[in-house]
């Protein structure tokens, strides 16, 4: 399971520099391709969140707290 919580994070951070790049790129010709890409980002991490919620009601992971 972390491993599944790391890929989704890492795909986050990758939409995210995605949007950072089409905006820095040009930013008359590709504005749909930036909100494409903060679309994403938003829908994974939703995704992401719920996964863990059900990950947590399901006993597949546990809170350990800071130590």
């Amino acid at each position: 399971m972390k491993v599944v919580i790391a890929i989704g994070f890492i795909v986050i951070l990758g939409s995210l520099a995605s949007a950072f790049f089409f905006l820095m790129k040009d930013r008359s010709k590709s504005p749909n391709t930036v909100v494409r890409s903060l679309t994403v980002r938003i829908g994974v991490s939703i995704a992401l969140f719920l996964m863990i919620l059900i990950a947590y009601s399901q006993g597949w992971i546990e809170p350990t707290g800071i130590r």
